[in-house]
Parts: C-alpha cells; structure tokens; sequence
C-alpha cells in the first residue's frame, strides 16, 4: 500500500500531464505530497492542472509549469533543465505522452504517419530518459513508462501505434537491465482502454460519438467497463513507491482482463 510518506518532497516529472492519464498522475502526486511538473503543449491546459495539484497538495506547492512538445528536441532539454533549476533534483520519470492515430498498410501517407507516432511514442521517451539518467542515479529514482496492451496484442487498424508500443515495452526492460546497477528502476504500465478525451483526437468525433464508442468498447472487456484514468494511476504509484523496491523490467497491465479475450 503506498501511502504519503513514498513521495513526500519526491520531485516527480510527468510528461503529457495537461490532460487524460497524466493530468491525473499529476494531481495525485501532488496529493501525496510530491513536487510535480506538469507539461504539454497546450499553455491553459498545463495551467490550469498545475492550478489542481497546487489545490490537492497538502502544502499548496506550486507546481512547475513547463509548455513542451516531446518531439522537440530541444524542448526535451529546457523541460529537464527547468525542473533541475527549481527542484535541484529528480526522483521520478512518468514518460505518459504519447499519440494514437487510426493507421494501415495501405495509406498513401503511411511514412508521414509513422515518423508522427514513432518520434511521439518511442523517440521522444528514449531522448527523455537520456536526459534524465544521471539525475536519476543521484536519487537512485525510477521510471514509468505508459505503453499499452496494442504492445501486447494487436490492433489492425491501429499497427503503426501498436509497434511503437511494442518498441517502447522493449526500450524499458532494456533500459531496466542497463540502469539496474546504477540503482534506477525502469517498468512499463500497459493499460487497456481508458476513458479521455484520446478517441475525440485520434478519430475526430464528437464527445458524444466517444461515449457510445467507450460503451461499445466496454462490452468486449471481461470487467464489463473501460478504465478510468485513476485505474492505470493507481499502478503508477504502486511501481513507483518503495513497495515495488525489487520490481524492474516489468509489464504491468492494467486493462479488466481486455487481452484475455
């Protein structure tokens, strides 16, 4: 069971925190009274969530708004720089960003697509974490990395998506081999469906098309619903905590028995 005393004065950095998954890692960290950065693209959207972690902390710490695309090089590097300037240190890396788009082998735009999803998904997660390693090893801190089950089962008309999660689940167990000597712990969630606003982006339809979409997603998952955003923080936290002191190099998935069926 992690309690308040697994983070206190962590810093932890989350990446696509403006919204869905990562806004609500965000806030929950800071909860439990963690040092948060929350990043994005959009300057409102972080503003406004980083607004909600200062509210849930216990001491009203302000949270580190940092506007970044992932995919930006040199975003990546100003985001780790900013959050060493106020902080001074790193314990967590929660790589949540992350682009789903519908994709098959026959789209004429198929190399647009893949370069799109790849440097989202799997490039900019390799670069991050490069950036990080030695802050990490100073607090012997660990990383999260929110892949999905498309890695584990696939998807047709999702392949480009399900490959770059794929990669990423072999990125971490990699990374987990190299860094274990260093005292970092690296895993991987693989969430199922979760409800956000992803299906309104990847597939350009109403809130309300997204509703029936999620219901008719719910049919086909033995729990009888989607996920919400806290299900799949619920395992940030655990792999995160001093609980999972000996858990490295794992798959953790998250998805009401989904890849089952």
């Amino acid at each position: 069971m992690t309690t308040s005393r697994d983070f206190t004065d962590k810093v932890v950095l989350i990446t696509g925190s403006s919204s869905g998954i990562g806004a609500v890692t965000a806030i929950e960290f800071a909860r439990l009274g963690a040092q948060v950065v929350v990043t994005g693209r959009g300057k409102d959207r972080v503003s406004t969530v980083a607004k909600q972690c200062a509210e849930a902390s216990p001491t009203g710490a302000k949270a580190l708004e940092v506007v970044a695309d992932v995919t930006n090089d040199d975003d990546c590097r100003r985001l780790v720089s900013d959050t060493i300037k106020t902080f001074k240190k790193l314990d967590i890396l929660v790589n949540n960003a992350g682009r789903g788009l519908v994709s098959n082998i026959w789209d004429e735009d198929i190399l647009d697509k893949y370069e799109l999803i790849m440097n989202t998904n799997l490039r900019s997660v390799v670069w991050l974490t490069h950036l990080c390693v030695e802050h990490l090893e100073k607090t012997k801190g660990n990383i999260v990395n929110v892949s999905s089950i498309a890695a584990l089962k696939p998807v047709g008309f999702i392949n480009l998506y399900s490959m770059s999660k794929s990669a990423l689940d072999m990125f971490t167990k990699c990374v987990a081999l190299e860094l274990g000597p260093k005292g970092i712990r690296a895993n991987n969630i693989n969430p199922g469906v979760v409800k956000t606003e992803a299906i309104i982006i990847s597939r350009n339809v109403t809130k309300e098309k997204s509703d029936e979409i999620y219901v008719e997603m719910a049919k086909m998952c033995p729990m009888g619903r989607v996920g919400e955003p806290m299900d799949v923080v619920k395992a940030v936290l655990y792999l995160t905590s001093d609980v999972a002191s000996f858990v490295t190099g794992s798959n953790f998935v998250v998805d009401g028995g989904a890849q089952c069926v």
